[in-house]
């Protein structure tokens, strides 16, 4: 199997082109640049039949138009909780329902958090995340789309984290990483496992006095925030948008 990966200078976001060579192959995503991955379809052979996106945001999606004016017939599938919200999605994927590209198995499982129709795609031994987690650090919930952190928590700790050690993950912005180390180094997932414990530090999120949880790395160098509201709730915020103290 082929895997090849183009990041975006700005917005670190991936898209991948995934495929055999010389048969079918598929992206995941369309955030661009393609340009690299399209010299990658004529270095393999690869016949690109599909575009498989986790979600709708822009910075996975922008650059989908020029994925399909060079191959005009690719099919562009969503979930269908987000079909409405991207100009030339064709068709939807339903989360346990495995999709066949020429001789690849892809499973898309849902992994709802920082959209609603979020998915992550599951092919031979790796897992394509999208914006659910990251190398060191999980997604947020608070951008346009978004369910609840209960959601978040749930699909890392009960779906992507029960995959086999060894699964690869490959997620919506910079580095791969594995399910045993995301277990063992991801800070957020250490203190949902009980083994490191929650932080209590007063803090200012968003405009609004919170519990810092846990201030985590986040992908682009910056950082992610655990809060806990005075209700008892708990949210994952930039970590731009809080002050501690």
């Amino acid at each position: 199997m082929v895997i090849e990966r183009s990041m975006h200078p700005q917005f670190l976001s991936n898209t991948y082109l995934v495929g055999q060579e010389g048969g079918e192959g598929f992206f995941v995503d369309a955030g661009g640049p393609v340009a690299p991955l399209v010299a990658a379809t004529e270095r393999h052979a690869i016949t690109p039949t599909h575009v498989l996106l986790t979600h709708h945001h822009h910075d996975h999606v922008a650059a989908l138009g020029e994925l399909t004016a060079r191959w005009p017939g690719l099919d562009v599938l969503i979930h269908a909780d987000e079909r409405d919200l991207v100009a030339g999605a064709t068709g939807t994927m339903a989360p346990g329902e495995a999709l066949r590209v020429g001789g690849l198995e892809v499973t898309p499982l849902h992994t709802p958090g920082h959209t609603r129709g979020m998915l992550s795609l599951l092919v031979e031994g790796n897992i394509f995340t999208g914006d659910t987690l990251f190398k060191n650090s999980v997604g947020g919930v608070r951008a346009p789309g978004h369910t609840t952190y209960e959601d978040l928590r749930s699909s890392i700790m009960d779906t992507l984290l029960e995959l086999p050690p060894e699964t690869v993950i490959r997620p919506g912005h910079t580095e791969p990483t594995t399910v045993a180390d995301e277990r063992e180094q991801n800070a957020f997932v250490r203190i949902w496992r009980g083994l490191d414990p929650e932080g209590a530090e007063p803090c200012t999120a968003l405009g609004d006095p919170a519990t810092l949880v846990l201030l985590g790395d986040d992908y682009d160098g910056g950082h992610k925030a655990w809060v806990r509201w005075p209700d008892g709730s708990d949210d994952i915020v930039p970590g731009s948008q809080v002050q501690r103290g």
